[in-house]
């Protein structure tokens, strides 16, 4: 290894400092090489600390490559700063959604390479909510899964992660409807639905009292009705009536004409963060796209852009609920759960129309 001459800067004690307690400088990018290992990392790495006696300060990764140095398999200092904090987060989040018991914002902090203050704030740029949240988000949405499939109340709060049944009832916003009313809602639920041949392929349209909790696509009505089942398994389904039918001829209008544009009711159920960002969805003008980077800058989550497709991914709303109008940074299609051929009509359609505003 070649014999390295240090300038006054590499030495730096803010970023020995750094490095000792692996909380990475806001504002100087850097990383360290270890002469006893021959690998460079970031101030932030996981990895065992070093002597200060066998460490030395580069100000980029390809500065330390130069001098003889291999990147750390563990940290992976030459993706970039901005990639590393996204796989963190990204990892933090897979701990909130896999461990029972909650890490706490001091583990998840530890594990990552920053202060507790620092890491926050991050996250929160990444996924528009704190660790605490995400980690209520993930406890109600599987709350309301085990619900919807038809597990009793007290064994669907402890099987969504609850401590108690008092946490549960506190998330109930979440879910729109407390656990035990829900629970009791779903066995005596009627769910009317009404399927047609529309422009796009068999579709079914079905809700409660309250409003339109799904519009789906699929290749038959009964591939359909299956879906509506296999998702409400407690629920009793209905053929709509009449006045229900009204909601179908709506959607089937604007599939049709989209500059009539489409204002219909809706049940929508999902967490906190989803109901953002599906509300952000329908603000998107008829006849417009946008990327999932400025719908993360619009909802002020400017790091979010995963989190937001995550939600994008997430919706079972067709049409009403537009999720067709986002598409890749370099502007292909992808993301559709009822197939790219279908979001590429849809959006044909509605460009060929004069702007209407929101859909």
């Amino acid at each position: 290894m070649s014999e390295i001459t240090e300038t006054a800067s590499n030495w730096d004690g803010r970023r020995w400092d750094a490095v000792s307690s692996r909380t990475p400088l806001a504002d100087d990018f850097f990383v360290y090489a270890v002469r006893s290992t021959g690998v460079f990392c970031r101030p932030g790495c996981a990895s065992r600390r070093p002597n200060r006696s066998n460490v030395l300060f580069f100000d980029t990764p390809n500065a330390a490559k130069e001098a003889g140095f291999r990147p750390c398999k563990r940290c992976r200092p030459e993706g970039g700063i901005d990639d590393t904090r996204t796989d963190l987060i990204a990892h933090a989040c897979r701990r909130l959604e896999r461990e029972e018991s909650e890490p706490s914002l001091t583990a998840l902090a530890r594990e990552a390479g920053f202060s507790p203050a620092h890491f926050q704030k991050l996250f929160k740029a990444h996924t528009g909510l704190s660790p605490k949240q995400y980690a209520k988000a993930v406890r109600a949405r599987r709350l309301r899964e085990a619900l919807e499939r038809g597990a009793s109340v007290t064994d669907a709060i402890y099987e969504a992660g609850y401590g108690s049944a008092s946490r549960a009832y506190d998330d109930a916003e979440r879910l729109g409807i407390t656990p035990s009313h829900f629970g009791q809602q779903s066995k005596a639920e009627k769910i009317r639905y009404a399927t047609a041949d529309s422009a796009l392929g068999p579709i079914i349209v079905a809700g409660t009292e309250r409003g339109i909790c799904a519009i789906e696509f699929a290749e038959s009505r009964e591939e359909l009705r299956e879906r509506i089942r296999s998702r409400f398994p407690a629920a009793v389904l209905e053929e709509a009536d009449n006045a229900f039918s009204t909601w179908l001829t709506d959607l089937l209008t604007f599939i049709g004409t989209p500059s009539e544009g489409l204002d219909l009711p809706l049940d929508i159920q999902g967490t906190a963060f989803q109901r953002r960002v599906w509300r952000a969805l329908r603000d998107i003008p008829t006849g417009t796209t946008v990327t999932y980077g400025e719908l993360a800058q619009r909802l002020d989550v400017p790091r979010g852009a995963r989190a937001v497709a995550s939600a994008v991914a997430a919706n079972r709303i067709a049409i009403a609920v537009p999720c067709h109008r986002v598409v890749r940074e370099d502007g292909k299609l992808t993301g559709f759960r009822w197939g790219i051929e279908r979001k590429r009509r849809l959006l044909a359609r509605e460009k060929s129309v004069p702007d209407r505003g929101p859909g």
